[in-house]
């Protein structure tokens, strides 16, 4: 009998176990924000060339580098010199610099902008000298150079573009091939 009654009272605290405590409800995992990928920004090589052809004083040199910082020259500029800088720069910028010279000298200015080892811009321009200085034109004697940083590749045509060439065309001096 006493085992009777230690069965039917494990019974019963098992029976009121389940009921005071309920087993656990499983676990909905809560949803988890959804986080955008963002992509590097792709870093170019810039390369800012400038040349002044001519005797003159005072040249100076100014172009953009990372993190839209401006950069200034006063290198000695003597004819057949080439000034040289390197900076490093985002898709997204532009690229830009400029060379300028005193008042009263006169000379060629020549400017480049390479974006990884590729010109994008170029510019030449002849200053002439002037008597007086020219106050009410505050560019006079310089020249300005700037391109976006964008890729430089190759070309890839536009789809529906009409004037893009058809991939099973032959070379433009050519007829088409007859169809099949």
């Amino acid at each position: 009998m006493r085992a009777a009654r230690a069965a039917a009272g494990a019974a019963i605290l098992a029976t009121a176990g389940v009921l005071a405590f309920p087993a656990p409800a499983p676990a909905q995992p809560e949803p988890q924000p959804q986080i955008e990928a963002q992509t590097p920004e792709i870093l170019r090589n810039i390369t800012y060339r400038a040349r002044v052809d001519g005797v003159s004083r005072g040249a100076s040199i100014t172009y953009r580098t990372e993190g839209d910082k401006i950069q200034a020259a006063n290198p000695t500029m003597v004819p057949g010199r080439v000034f040289e800088a390197m900076a490093v720069l985002p898709e997204s910028q532009v690229a830009n610099m400029r060379v300028s010279i005193e008042w009263p000298y006169s000379a060629n200015l020549h400017c480049e902008i390479l974006v990884d080892d590729q010109l994008v811009a170029q510019a030449d321009d002849f200053i002439a000298p002037r008597v007086l200085p020219q106050r009410d034109d505050p560019d006079y004697g310089a020249l300005t150079c700037e391109a976006p940083v964008s890729p430089t590749g190759i070309a890839v045509p536009v789809a529906g573009d009409p004037a893009a060439p058809s991939p099973d065309a032959g070379p433009p001096d050519q007829p088409a091939p007859p169809p099949a």
